[in-house]
């Protein structure tokens, strides 16, 4: 099961790298496209559009249905929940790091992590980097 979650991350972590995949994914936000569609706004080739539709296929964030030479691509939503949900964690695991850059800046208050995890001072601008 772990296995097969983290395998689902990286795949939808790689396919969410490329800024024409999230384009895509964006437009499909807002309801289901046919292929050529999707490709209209891009100065790429249909295979080329294609080839990303590939890849977020194989992530899982979309379903491509047939309808004779339609080809109508459906986001799915699931992946991108997992990933959301992952991305939320974040702030738990990386708990100490604040702690840690803020002994970078010494013990002055402007530098400091004060109790319940408020961060303050010139640790917040890195902190918000990682929230």
């Amino acid at each position: 099961m772990v296995k097969d979650s983290s395998k689902t991350l990286n795949r939808t972590f790689a396919a969410l790298a490329d800024p024409t995949r999230r384009r895509i994914l964006a437009h499909l936000a807002g309801g289901d496209q046919c292929v050529t569609d999707l490709a209209r706004p891009y100065a790429m080739s249909l295979p080329a559009v294609s080839k990303h539709l590939r890849v977020l296929e194989n992530a899982g964030l979309l379903r491509r249905r047939r309808y004779g030479r339609v080809h109508e691509m459906q986001l799915e939503a699931k992946p991108l929940k997992q990933a959301a949900q992952w991305v939320a964690k974040l702030p738990q695991i990386l708990g100490g790091i604040p702690r840690s850059v803020s002994r970078l800046f010494g013990n002055d208050e402007q530098a400091t992590v004060q109790k319940g995890g408020e961060v303050t001072g010139c640790v917040q601008s890195v902190w918000r980097t990682w929230s």
